[in-house]
């Protein structure tokens, strides 16, 4: 394994860390460092993860084998961890993307435009405003040209 690979990873797994903490506090409300198990199934769609709720359930019961209800920091990481694992096939979801790219850049000019893109998002979340995908927009066209190459795309879609 190369270095910039094992930093990468290290940095990637600090970055979850700090996700999943702020989420298991925001549902610790009485800051008792435990939460209850009926809520995480809550943060896992409030983080946007796609969960099986079968194997959810499983994965409550292993780490709150006492039935209390409760779990605590550990036992939340280990849930959701479960299902943060990212797909170790950079390779071919970077090929989906290009081909989805590739969908809406119907010329071939290697970019689409905003108000495309803007389509998308709205295709993909119909509860954002259009104030909120206009601030999308704006973050992702940073020259304001009012299009998107394929590296911003990847760089959006990716969040690397």
């Amino acid at each position: 394994m190369n270095v910039t690979r094992s930093f990468h990873d290290r940095n990637d797994e600090e970055q979850k860390l700090a996700i999943m903490r702020k989420a298991f506090q925001m549902f610790d409300t009485k800051k008792t460092g435990v939460i209850e198990t009926i809520k995480i199934a809550t943060i896992l769609n409030t983080m946007g993860q796609l969960f099986d709720e079968t194997e959810l359930n499983t994965l409550i019961t292993k780490n709150d084998p006492d039935r209390t209800g409760q779990v605590d920091f550990d036992g939340f990481c280990e849930i959701a961890n479960h299902f943060l694992e990212e797909d170790p096939d950079d390779e071919s979801t970077q090929q989906e993307l290009k081909e989805a790219f590739r969908l809406y850049d119907k010329e071939g000019n290697g970019y689409i435009t905003t108000g495309t893109l803007k389509e998308i998002l709205r295709a993909l979340d119909d509860k954002l405003t259009n104030r909120e995908l206009d601030g999308i927009i704006a973050e992702i066209d940073t020259d304001g040209s009012g299009t998107v190459d394929f590296d911003e795309f990847m760089e959006m879609m990716t969040g690397d």
